[in-house]
């Protein structure tokens, strides 16, 4: 939980950075929280917020950089995975 509150406080000054966050975390629009990759490799969807900033940073080696914050209110989507509910991490 202290490197997931980490990458919350790194996130909130990432927008001024030159290279874009490789992984948005934010929510879809039923509420379910959601990684999207910049590159289109990997993402999902997940039951909570902690388990979808954890999942951005293993798949980044912790690199909080690499993770940005949906602007509040923005709705995200997995653009081209079909993925059912069950597969909620």
């Amino acid at each position: 939980m202290a490197n997931a509150q980490h990458i919350q406080r790194r996130t909130a000054h990432l927008a001024a950075s030159p290279a874009p966050a490789r992984f948005t975390v934010g929510r879809d629009r039923r509420g379910t929280w959601i990684v999207q990759d910049r590159q289109g490799l990997v993402g999902g969807l997940f039951a909570n917020e902690e388990a979808a900033l954890h999942f951005a940073a293993e798949e980044c080696n912790y690199n909080p950089a690499d993770i940005c914050r949906a602007p509040e209110g923005s709705v995200l989507d997995l653009d081209g995975f079909a993925m059912p509910s069950s597969n909620l991490h």
